[in-house]
């Protein structure tokens, strides 16, 4: 499920849009203000961003830049009123891929949302170290042949490497592969890590264990 920070002070068209969103199918975390949108976007990982401009604490266009900034590579639609021509030019050039003035149809901000995160798939089969992840496919090949994963072993994959040469902890795995809502126990992060690094073994890469904080997946050496 594709994930989406939706950042609008307007609490009435937050909640309408934040609505319309998941309705499509799409996970979203909502935020306020500056602040709370940029200590989201840098504890959780977003396909999309939508950004208002006029926005309390930090502007719009001052999070899209810290986000570019930062590295972070999710698609960002600014929202905004402003439609003079030196706005568009000053929201593309600091890194927004698409720019939609206000009003505007909730149907066609969907529309532009499903588009940008197709063409953003797209562009995601990528070859990490010989291991080559088609998200397009949910497919891993290493060393040219597939390799056998079950949905929650794809899933888990794809967020170490993601997160590559990072040590996140059990409790931020469990959070964010099986969700907020799973009240099991984080022995279930260990057991699938376990089956995953199994089926690596042949792999340039491997996912190590960080004693009493959780792993980190690297080159091997």
């Amino acid at each position: 499920m594709k994930k989406i920070l939706l950042i609008e002070d307007e609490a009435n068209i937050r909640k309408l849009l934040a609505y319309d969103l998941k309705l499509a199918g799409y996970e979203v975390d909502e935020a306020s203000d500056g602040e709370v949108a940029l200590q989201k976007a840098l504890s959780n990982r977003y396909d999309l961003f939508l950004i208002d401009w006029m926005i309390p604490k930090i502007e719009g266009i001052d999070l899209v830049k810290m986000f570019r900034d930062k590295g972070l590579d999710g698609v960002m639609i600014m929202l905004t009123a402003k439609d003079e021509e030196s706005n568009i030019l000053e929201a593309f050039e600091a890194g927004v891929d698409d720019y939609i003035t206000k009003p505007f149809s909730p149907r066609i901000l969907l529309v532009r949302v499903q588009s940008h995160l197709k063409r953003h798939s797209s562009k995601k089969s990528q070859d990490f170290s010989g291991l080559k992840v088609d998200e397009n496919k949910r497919k891993v090949y290493v060393h040219d042949e597939l390799l056998q994963l079950t949905k929650k072993e794809y899933d888990l994959l794809t967020y170490f490497i993601r997160n590559a040469n990072i040590v996140v902890s059990r409790d931020q795995i469990l959070n964010d592969i099986w969700g907020f809502d799973y009240d099991g126990d984080t022995r279930i992060v260990d057991v699938h890590t376990f089956k995953l690094r199994t089926k690596l073994k042949d792999a340039p890469i491997e996912i190590r264990s960080s004693r009493g904080v959780g792993y980190i997946l690297e080159e091997k050496e």
